[in-house]
């Protein structure tokens, strides 16, 4: 028996330059793909670090903020300082980020008459944000002081929130503090600033 010879065939100058172009665009492509996932690497890390440092986005739960937020809305908030009466504020309170809106800052007075009116410093707060106001669950003695790197805080959905009102959650601390609520993203047609 003999064995078969196998011939071997050398390729055209034409078909040298196809596999040579084909390589080349295995390479390009190649290239591009490992660039554009280092680059998507890129992005979402600094997506996480700014969410994480600055801008962290929140998920509402629940309805203490209604009409103004309601359960399941997404709102991006801002880590800073400085909050005014009137800003809306999320904080931890026991493992959990609460939102709130302030209603007095350290070493002022609050009091809360029967029907819900909130005075601070003896000034009649105006809250056009509210549908209804209500006294709530308050255990605290009125007027009460805010103590010293504190903030008393309210739900705008006064008969049911849990806030500063009552000793359970009390003020809050400026570290316990996650950021001031900017704007809403979800859902999409109310999205905007709060």
């Amino acid at each position: 028996m003999k064995k078969k010879e196998q011939k071997l065939e050398i390729p055209s100058i034409a078909q040298l330059e196809v596999e040579l172009n084909r390589e080349k665009y295995r390479w390009r492509f190649r290239r591009v793909l490992r660039s554009t996932i280092y680059a998507l690497i890129t992005v979402a890390a600094a997506a996480v670090l700014v969410a994480t440092l600055w801008m962290p986005v929140l998920q509402i739960g629940g309805n203490s903020m209604a009409p103004t937020l309601t359960d399941g809305e997404i709102v991006v908030s801002w880590r800073g300082s400085g909050f005014e009466t009137g800003d809306i504020i999320a904080f931890y309170h026991d493992n959990k980020i609460l939102v709130k809106r302030v209603i007095a800052g350290p070493g002022d007075w609050v009091d809360i008459d029967e029907s819900g009116t909130v005075y601070v410093n003896e000034e009649e707060l105006y809250e056009p944000y509210l549908v209804e106001k209500a006294l709530g669950d308050c255990d605290i003695a009125l007027p009460y002081q805010v103590p010293e790197s504190k903030i008393f805080v309210m739900g705008d959905h006064r008969s049911v929130s849990l806030d500063s009102r009552n000793t359970v959650l009390g003020c809050v601390a400026y570290d316990q503090i996650v950021g001031r609520l900017l704007f809403r993203v979800w859902p999409h047609q109310a999205a905007g600033l709060i």
